[in-house]
């Protein structure tokens, strides 16, 4: 059984940054692709990027250029750097196996922009 645990959001302005965190137990995660998503207020959750086992990346349109995923295989870690935020990035973010995810989703992080 494979627990996700998402950290890092918070409150930040527009133009500000936040780095998430993603950690993944029970399981060693190394071979997969892992993602992040997001979750806003009366919306679905939706893709935003995800890594490959050997680091290749992929982003939606709206974040490229500004969100940077990464992973520490060692630390069975998946990081999300997100600078130049806008208040349309406010949702709750979550981490799990991309592009289908696998996993059962963890609680997610909040991050909230203010313009």
């Amino acid at each position: 059984q494979v627990q996700l645990v998402e950290s890092g959001g918070g409150l930040a302005q527009a133009g500000g940054s936040l780095r998430l965190s993603c950690v993944a137990s029970g399981r060693i995660f190394s071979d997969y692709t892992m993602g992040w998503y997001r979750q806003a207020p009366g919306k679905q959750r939706d893709w935003v990027a995800r890594i490959t086992s050997a680091g290749l990346t992929k982003y939606e349109d709206s974040v490229k250029g500004r969100f940077t995923i990464s992973r520490d295989n060692a630390k069975n870690t998946v990081y999300l750097q997100m600078n130049s935020l806008k208040p349309e990035d406010t949702a709750v973010y979550y981490c799990n196996t991309a592009p289908s995810h696998i996993w059962s989703w963890g609680q997610g992080t909040q991050v909230t922009v203010s313009s």
